[in-house]
């Protein structure tokens, strides 16, 4: 007697726990586009380069980048991480990406930089030294 009532019971809940969840929502993306790259400063060594000489390779530089907007406001700042490395989420629209200069050595120039939907732009900045 307790079988007939509590089994069609039990489906019962089970069948109407299941209808009664809610929708699994799609996660949105974590920002889909923006720039990313690696920051190096050379020459490293006095001098004319050897040929096949590998010690004297530009090396990765830990820098400070200020991020404008196409109205020179500055949007972001970053720190790159020990090997030159950084990535930035930004909308889609064109940046100009500032290096902050030593005093009076290593120097960089400005970038511009165009973000297109859905990527990453791919940039490399180059620090001068001053080493010749």
């Amino acid at each position: 007697m307790l079988k007939t009532i509590f089994l069609p019971l039990l489906i019962f809940l089970i069948g109407s726990s299941a209808c009664s969840q809610p929708n699994p929502t799609t996660p949105k993306p974590m920002g889909s586009s923006g720039i990313e790259g690696y920051i190096t400063q050379g020459p490293v060594c006095p001098g004319p380069a050897v040929i096949g000489d590998t010690s004297c390779e530009d090396q990765p530089y830990q820098a400070n980048i200020t991020i404008l907007d196409g109205n020179n406001t500055q949007i972001a700042q970053l720190l790159t991480d020990n090997n030159g490395y950084f990535k930035i989420t930004l909308k889609p629209g064109s940046y100009i990406l500032r290096p902050e200069s030593g005093k009076p050595f290593p120097v960089a120039a400005d970038q511009t930089v165009e973000v297109l939907e859905g990527q990453f732009t791919q940039i490399s900045i180059q620090y001068d030294t001053g080493i010749r």
